[in-house]
């Protein structure tokens, strides 16, 4: 290619030996490319701290935000740490491996479709996207253990030391609010999060009870506020490019091999997140 891209990928599960492949096969088409990396690179410390060093080392630039599978504390990690304390270790090794985090200064692309300020974010989710008639966190937890859909993330990922992932979510957004508003208003954003900022992408799971874990009702006018050119995330492994208020959403997930099998496009295939965009 002529020139560099920014492209996008989430979801890549490498616990899973096909995945794995594919990481090894990821290659830039450019030696400028940049690549977010949008969460769920694997659930063991060693099986991220490889894949991220390995992307860090072919593309320009390497953009990573935590999912949900890094703040697990599987029991056969030789890394125990939890909640906070395991993201911050987490953001230490990417700074080591030169891998932009959500605590680094926010990047700016200035290739094609440029400039636009890159924002990860990492936010979590508040059990906010209840379903219909579902007043409470309890309402909606209890209606999901009756239907048997259950997130892992109850039993693996700790919110220490909160007192809840909701209450880690609401400081979350708080920081992240904070410096969103002071990203020059001229300059357009990408705005990076594992979970999607909005609610309409969790209408098409095929268990909407699952919805509750994907997300905050406090972001929903993020796209808007902070002049977002694109959206990208992931964690619903239904990789889709659709459109709210204007702005383009690009879920980007590979998704675990029995998913990405029954798919025409190829896994691994990078996502470019401007090139449809801007001019």
């Amino acid at each position: 290619m002529d020139a560099p891209t920014l492209f996008a990928i989430s979801d890549l599960h490498i616990a899973y030996a096909e995945n794995r492949e594919i990481v090894e096969g990821l290659r830039p088409e450019h030696d400028g490319d940049w690549l977010i990396v949008a969460g769920d690179v694997g659930e063991v410390f060693a099986d991220v701290e490889w894949a991220l060093g390995l992307l860090a080392d072919r593309f320009a630039k390497v953009i990573w935000v935590p999912g949900n599978h890094e703040l697990w504390t599987p029991r056969e990690d030789p890394v125990q740490s939890r909640g906070e304390a395991r993201y911050r270790q987490l953001v230490a090794r990417c700074r080591e491996l030169g891998v932009v985090t959500p605590e680094d200064e926010y990047p700016v692309w200035t290739g094609p479709g440029g400039p636009v300020v890159i924002a990860p974010l990492f936010l979590l989710y508040d059990y906010s996207f209840r379903m219909p008639g579902l007043a409470t966190k309890e309402e909606s937890l209890a209606r999901a253990y009756d239907a048997g859909v259950v997130c892992t993330d109850e039993f693996l990922l700790h919110p220490d030391p909160y007192p809840g992932r909701e209450h880690w979510c609401w400081a979350r957004v708080a920081e992240s609010e904070r410096r969103l508003r002071d990203i020059d208003p001229a300059l357009r954003t990408v705005l990076v999060n594992h979970w999607p900022l909005v609610r309409e992408p969790t209408q098409v799971l095929r268990y909407p009870e699952f919805a509750q874990w994907c997300g905050t009702d406090r972001t929903a006018d993020w796209h808007v506020r902070y002049r977002a050119a694109a959206v990208v995330y992931g964690h619903l492994h239904i990789p889709r490019t659709t459109w709210y208020d204007g702005v383009r959403f690009e879920e980007v997930s590979v998704g675990y091999p029995r998913e990405w099998r029954r798919r025409t496009t190829p896994p691994g295939t990078l996502r470019p997140v401007l090139d449809r965009v801007l001019d």
